[in-house]
């Protein structure tokens, strides 16, 4: 558990690790390079490099903090991943549920087992949902999250791939849009994202924007500190009002 760069959350909490890729999001994936990095370099609970593993040691991380926290759950997993055990996954709820002073940001691509699993449970009032959407054919994850029963649903549409067209936001509360970053990136075309962002106006949904990763809206090829965050010259920064419950 340790602070992060990724500009929306405070804290990342990985009570597993590794994946396997799912859709074409998945492709350059950052955490895929970043675990056989820390592989070798020897780093607990890396010994298995992108194999999905189960991490019972941290499950009780949360707990000793006492400053109230946003994290996001598993950033170098899926919570929701076909090898993760119910049972398993209840734990990692059980102490989301003890630590009502913190907000835990969960993402998904596999709305499927995210649905199953919230079919005879409850999400705790400090767990935000959020499902990833990188092209078109992915948008149908929106639908499956917008009927499952939590206060913050959200959307990572990142890295965008391509124009999503026209999009049904009722029942979402926010959406984060970015470019892919890496030296494989693909790159992210401005009205792709000024499209997202109006639609967000429009149907009173938080955005934010968290970077245009490798190419700039130029199309020009940089690190992404160079590309910056703005927008239409703008930095947008929302997130749901129910942040100021920390």
């Amino acid at each position: 558990m340790k602070k992060t760069k990724i500009e929306w959350t405070e804290a990342t909490w990985n009570p597993t690790t590794g994946c396997t890729k799912v859709s074409a999001g998945c492709k350059n994936c950052y955490a895929e390079t970043m675990s056989f990095r820390l592989k070798a370099m020897g780093t607990p609970g890396y010994d298995n490099g992108f194999e999905f593993s189960l991490m019972p040691e941290r499950l009780a991380q949360p707990l000793n903090i006492k400053k109230p926290t946003r994290f996001f759950v598993n950033s170098m997993s899926d919570l929701f991943h076909e090898k993760m055990p119910y049972d398993y996954l209840d734990r990692i709820f059980e102490v989301m549920e003890k630590t009502p002073r913190h907000q835990y940001q969960i993402l998904t691509k596999r709305e499927k087992i995210l649905a199953d699993y919230f079919v005879d449970r409850s999400v705790p009032n400090n767990v935000w949902l959020g499902v990833t959407v990188e092209n078109k054919k992915s948008k149908n994850r929106i639908d499956i999250l917008r009927n499952i029963d939590a206060k913050i649903r959200f959307l990572s549409l990142e890295p965008l791939l391509e124009d999503l067209g026209e999009l049904d936001l009722s029942n979402i509360h926010w959406a984060i849009v970015g470019g892919e970053s890496g030296h494989k990136a693909r790159p992210m075309k401005p009205i792709w994202a000024i499209n997202i962002k109006n639609q967000c106006k429009e149907q009173n949904v938080h955005f934010f924007f968290k970077q245009w990763g490798t190419w700039g809206a130029d199309n020009v090829k940089r690190s992404k500190k160079a590309n910056g965050r703005l927008l239409e010259g703008e930095e947008w920064n929302e997130y749901p009002a129910e942040l100021e419950m920390i």
